[in-house]
């Protein structure tokens, strides 16, 4: 349990993240899958970097339980939460090299934090893709969700809490390639293999060449979100909507 990295093929580093039973991360995990990526991207022999996960689905968000948990008054646990987050998904997008998403399942909330930030994604024909916040007390990473959708079926999304599947987000463009899961793996070391196959040194510039033409400040425009999740527990609006849904779960 926790985040693994291996490397299958030459030039291809494969993160794994695996939190029984829905890969909910706590804090720890968030800044875990940062430290992972980061030293992926920064092995002078890897070209490409997989982000894959194990169990029933590829990311159900921040560990909304741990959060329940913290009755110190001093809300450690959303802070870490929020800072944990912001690391994993900055490292994700400053990742050295590209990243490939190879999702199925259920990608949910800090999932779309990921898979937003990531350089492709290659999906199981049974994955779905939401922003469940305002159902748990929470706001953010709208950011990554306008990456993959177009501005108002991202509001209407947003607001809803309603998902999107892997079909849908291959139409807008998004998904690279739409598979059969158990030939999930295969297609996305696939594209991974291609994209390894380029000069090591041009992949990472053409990395930093087309972070640095970004229209959107992702870090920035993510920090600006997160400031209104913290405003909602302050203001114990994010209490009792997270109390609703833990008892519903």
């Amino acid at each position: 349990m926790g985040v693994s990295t291996s490397s299958p093929e030459k030039g291809i580093s494969v993160v794994t993240v695996d939190f029984p039973p829905v890969n909910a991360l706590p804090v720890q995990g968030w800044y875990d899958l940062a430290d992972a990526v980061r030293a992926a991207g920064r092995d002078p022999e890897v070209r490409c970097v997989v982000l894959t996960a194990a169990g029933r689905g590829f990311n159900a968000g921040v560990d909304i339980k741990e959060l329940q948990r913290d009755g110190t008054g001093t809300h450690r646990a959303l802070i870490g939460a929020n800072r944990g987050c912001y690391e994993a998904f900055a490292a994700v997008y400053e990742c050295e090299v590209p990243v490939v998403a190879a999702v199925h399942g259920f990608c949910l909330g800090g999932g779309i934090g990921l898979v937003g930030n990531a350089d492709a994604i290659v999906a199981s024909d049974d994955a779905t893709f939401g922003l469940p916040e305002l159902d748990r007390g929470a706001l953010g990473a709208a950011t990554h969700l306008a990456r993959l959708v177009p501005q108002h079926l991202m509001r209407a999304l947003y607001y809803t809490s309603r998902t999107a599947t892997a079909a849908e987000l291959h139409a807008h463009g998004s998904v690279w390639k739409v598979v059969p899961r158990d030939g999930l793996h295969d297609a996305a070391m696939e594209l991974a293999r291609e994209i390894a196959a380029k000069d090591g040194h041009l992949i990472r510039l053409a990395k930093a060449a087309i972070n640095g033409i970004d229209p959107v400040d992702v870090r920035r425009s993510y920090r600006f979100e997160q400031g209104f999740t913290f405003e909602a527990n302050l203001s114990g609006t994010a209490d009792r909507v997270r109390d609703t849904f833990g008892k519903e779960a």
